[in-house]
């Protein structure tokens, strides 16, 4: 059976292959600026049933989400009709916009930091602010011409 693969994460296509298939398998391909590993697994369930499942960095999609969301902060918003993910990584406060790592300036403020940037012609940045709680950390709020953006539920 002579057959394409073909993998796209948000309309970009990732991987295309034509192949001769075995109907069960992996297919191994990287994602992103930082050509993070990912894997769809096909196994067979019964009969002509099959079950996919994608692993990034060799953990499941669920596993690597809650891993994720412990090491970054995620805002969605429109600006002009065009639609922005912001990303800081808050190990490295890098922030992220639509996939392009973003020029930012650092500044100390009276009560934390201020991680200031562009999206366009509009002004953002992303305050740190110590939540006072030891369990809770540091708290990240993205500010987007003098209004709060609230933060993304994934």
């Amino acid at each position: 059976m002579n057959n394409i693969i073909l993998v796209s994460v948000t309309v970009k296509e990732i991987i295309r292959k034509e192949w001769m298939f075995k109907l069960v398998g992996k297919e191994t391909f990287t994602v992103g600026v930082s050509k993070t590993r990912a894997t769809i697994n096909i196994d067979a369930v019964s009969g002509f049933a099959y079950e996919y499942t994608l692993e990034i960095n060799g953990k499941s999609l669920k596993k690597y989400m809650e891993n994720r969301s412990k090491t970054t902060n995620t805002w969605v918003l429109s600006l002009g009709g065009t639609d922005y993910r912001v990303v800081l990584e808050k190990d490295t406060m890098d922030v992220w916009c639509n996939g392009e790592k973003m020029e930012t300036a650092g500044e100390f403020v009276e009560d934390g930091t201020e991680t200031h940037f562009s999206v366009g012609d509009h002004s953002c940045y992303i305050k740190a602010v110590s939540s006072g709680k030891r369990k809770e950390g540091i708290i990240h709020t993205l500010i987007v011409d003098d209004r709060e953006i609230p933060e993304a539920v994934e």
